[in-house]
């Protein structure tokens, strides 16, 4: 057993390392896209499914609460947590509409949509995206594997080049981290190093 973690943490590491270095002005780019979209009128939405909702959760709550300094809370939603709002659209439309109309309901021309999914094909997700680009949303994929049909409707992707999803997830959560340290030290540098 001592063997699988051994190789667990090996592949883990070595995923992680090769999406941050090809990654590394993606996430640079993104981090000023959601500072200018807090410092404007906008927010950020984040959606996605199963281990991607939770992630999608956990960075709404960083933005929202606090990261690692004090600062002023931070617009982020979760698309992902109004249980009555899902559950009505998915019985009332469609699962695959679950995010869009919420997009068409709070988005607005200055915000930032970030669709996680880890293989990019999720049929919630790319019509999120859609609903979201008609609406001039600043469209994100961080999704894994070859980045399926999101990498190409979304305006930036940040791809997890493996096909194993705990793999994908563990560097999504790198990722979001980065990222909310980034957007932190953009807005409140002064604080952090």
């Amino acid at each position: 057993m001592k063997e699988i973690i051994d190789n667990i943490l090996l592949d883990s590491l070595k995923i992680k390392q090769e999406f941050i270095s090809q990654n590394t002005s993606n996430l640079i780019s993104l981090a000023e896209k959601i500072s200018s979209a807090f410092t404007g009128n906008g927010k950020l939405l984040i959606c996605g499914n199963g281990g991607s909702a939770a992630d999608a959760q956990h960075l709404a709550a960083e933005f929202v609460n606090r990261f690692i300094l004090e600062r002023p809370p931070l617009p982020a939603l979760a698309l992902t947590t109004d249980t009555s709002v899902i559950t009505s659209i998915g019985n009332d439309y469609s699962f695959d509409d679950i995010f869009t109309k919420q997009v068409k309901a709070l988005g607005m021309e200055d915000d930032v949509l970030l669709a996680i999914s880890t293989s990019g094909n999720s049929g919630n997700i790319l019509n999120a995206v859609k609903a979201a680009r008609l609406q001039g949303i600043y469209t994100v994929g961080l999704i894994g594997g070859d980045g399926g049909a999101l990498k190409s409707i979304v305006d930036l992707s940040l791809i997890v080049k493996s096909p194993l999803t705990p793999r994908i997830q563990e560097a999504h959560i790198l990722a979001g981290h980065i990222i909310c340290h980034l957007v932190d030290h953009i807005l409140f540098q002064k604080h952090l190093k």
